[in-house]
């Protein structure tokens, strides 16, 4: 039996792990599996080149628990170890400038993680054990077996062992403060996390199977058959090559994905990139709903089928953030900070190819196949608008497919809807107006107005839309977007000077003051405008300007616009024949009644009538019919 001390550069590193990794304590189960399916690998590849002649047999790696022994046990039937590899590489934690990153971080609470960084995989187990054994034989012909361990102090002790079976077992004798990693369903969860698509089985435990076998007189019965659980499929769809998947594959893999999610995807991504960088993935492109927030964290980031992050933000851009799928890439190291992976030279190439492959991917579709792209455009809007936003290569490119849609249901590119519009919503300052409405049914009423007169109108409904209009009249020269709702028509596309007035400037301030008088407290500003006889005789605006910078106070960043109330505009048809009727009366009762009715009518135009004002409103119809 041999003892000794392990080489380390400095003080005990055993606390130092246990402090810098205590965070990160669960990342254990994945480094030694992966260490597990290393070793496998590097058996096969040996096989496979004829330097290892022997039987390969059962490479599956098996996790066992025993909640009793407080012990969990990993192994595998790969390489093995010698005593001088155990020495080589367990006893001899040898990494540069070790005293120095000690020496700046011992005082400091834990918040890196040195793993990988130090190649410290194997030792992040002593975050949750008081004591590790290791049962290794070497592949190679007439190699002894070994067992090592290690109480968590510098010291150890390696010794010959009777293990006959090539490979090594990692046996944990977990901690007092690592009991959850006792219970089979943390261990499973932490399992089917990071080592969901690892290219070697992994079993855990048994389960238990049901099935029926004849007796000796015939007659079924159920018998119980106790089978090991396979935590991992080993070869996902994105390892193999697009040409040998149908769209079924795909979809299955989605569902393999998220089980929990209902709805099937639109469309997906094949990447499978080899330089300059390796990058293999599937992205789907799913149903966004309104509250796209809710959709991110759906992208699983990969190294080498290592499970790594499904916090993808910053790694890759953000718009791409709202996709599903998995993205997998031997240059993104593994074991490092997501901080760390924000600044990766490597990680930003793959991330502009990936940008680049979905843009490639749409305009295709729409290429290809225009009509099946527009019966998806409500679901993808939000995606292609968001990326226009934040990206600017990508809204180069976005130019091209990126559609409007009018409350006509009618499709057109940008370029498209500019020509169509340009001739009759030009105002007198040869500025293009594009009208638009965020919701259809709510401002019929103005939308109606503008058909009148014919005029086009967009439909602009998601929640980033005001950021949208802001982008596209960046855009688009001599150009400006204003809600249907903003102003008066005739306003909104100014064509000529205004029309004359059937009331006198007398009358209509007096107008306005009996007007006041019956919404005294309600926060509308009355303006009494000259408009066409055949325009209703009051309306609710909203000025297009504070109201867009509201709505986009509601995505953050400029919360002090949130806070301020909504600015409504009551606007009054001097020319309209009710207006000039409520001027000539002279009985305030029945002046007061009127206006307060035609008010009312305007209000409930906009769905803002409710509660006791409503109540009001309908007695006081009733009582006028």
């Amino acid at each position: 039996m041999q003892k000794g001390n392990i080489k380390v550069q400095t003080e005990n590193i055993f606390p130092i792990i246990k402090k810098f990794l205590y965070s990160d304590h669960e990342i254990f189960l994945r480094e030694l599996v992966s260490n597990a399916v290393d070793a496998t690998q590097k058996l096969k590849t040996l096989s496979s080149v004829g330097e290892y002649q022997g039987e390969l047999g059962d490479l599956r790696i098996e996790i066992s628990l025993d909640a009793k022994a407080k012990t969990l046990t990993i192994s595998d039937k790969g390489l093995g170890m010698n005593s001088e590899e155990v020495e080589k590489y367990i006893n001899q934690i040898a990494f540069s400038s070790a005293e120095e990153w000690v020496a700046k971080y011992k005082n400091q609470e834990g918040k890196g993680n040195i793993i990988g960084h130090f190649g410290l995989g194997f030792y992040s187990s002593f975050m949750v054990s008081k004591k590790v054994e290791i049962f290794t034989k070497s592949y190679r012909d007439g190699s002894e077996a070994v067992r090592w361990e290690c109480d968590g102090t510098p010291e150890y002790i390696i010794e010959p062992h009777t293990k006959t079976q090539r490979g090594t077992d990692i046996v944990l004798h977990l901690a007092d403060d690592s009991d959850e990693f006792l219970e089979e369903s943390r261990i499973l969860g932490l399992l089917k996390k990071y080592c969901k698509f690892l290219p070697v089985e992994i079993v855990f435990g048994t389960q238990k199977n049901y099935q029926k076998e004849k007796d000796e007189k015939g007659e079924e019965k159920d018998v119980t058959i106790e089978v090991p659980r396979v935590i991992n499929n080993p070869k996902p769809a994105w390892t193999q090559k697009p040409s040998d998947l149908k769209q079924e594959d795909y979809l299955s893999f989605y569902r393999e994905l998220y089980p929990t999610t209902f709805d099937e995807p639109l469309f997906n991504i094949h990447l499978n990139v080899d330089y300059p960088f390796n990058l293999t993935g599937i992205l789907y492109f799913p149903k966004v709903k309104q509250n796209f927030e809710i959709q991110r964290n759906k992208i699983q980031l990969y190294c080498n089928q290592v499970f790594v992050t499904d916090s993808v933000e910053g790694i890759v851009p953000d718009f791409l953030t709202l996709l599903h799928g998995v993205l997998d890439s031997p240059d993104i190291p593994l074991n490092v900070s997501r901080s760390y992976l924000q600044s990766d030279g490597n990680v930003k190439k793959i991330s502009s190819h990936i940008t680049k492959k979905v843009a490639d991917k749409l305009e295709d579709l729409f290429k290809n196949s225009r009509e099946d792209f527009e019966a998806k455009w409500d679901d993808i809007k939000i995606f292609i608008e968001y990326g226009m936003i934040s990206d600017e290569k990508f809204k180069e490119r976005a130019k091209k497919f990126c559609l409007l849609k009018n409350v006509d249901n009618k499709f057109f590119t940008l370029e498209e809807y500019g020509l169509h519009i340009k001739t009759n919503q030009t105002d007198r300052n040869k500025k293009v107006v594009y009208l638009y409405a965020s919701h259809a049914d709510e401002q019929h009423s103005f939308i109606d107005i503008a058909k009148e007169r014919g005029y086009d109108v967009l439909l602009l409904n998601t929640p980033i839309d005001s950021h949208f209009v802001n982008l596209l009249e960046s855009e688009i020269p001599d150009s400006s977007f204003v809600r249907v709702d903003a102003d008066v028509i005739d306003k909104l596309i100014s064509k000529e000077e205004e029309m004359p007035s059937k009331l006198s400037q007398e009358e209509k301030d007096e107008l306005t003051k009996s007007i006041e008088s019956q919404v005294n407290g309600e926060s509308y500003t009355i303006v009494i405008n000259n408009m066409s006889e055949t325009d209703p005789p009051m309306i609710i605006t909203q000025p297009e300007f504070l109201r867009r910078m509201k709505d986009m106070s509601q995505l953050g960043g400029m919360g002090y616009m949130g806070q301020l109330p909504d600015n409504y505009m009551l606007v009054v048809n001097a020319n309209h024949s009710l207006i000039g009727k409520i001027s000539a009366e002279k009985d305030a009762e029945a002046r007061n009644k009127l206006i307060r009715q035609v008010v009312d009518l305007a209000l409930l135009s906009r769905n803002m009538l409710k509660g006791e004002k409503l109540t009001e409103f309908i007695k006081r119809s009733v009582d006028l019919i």
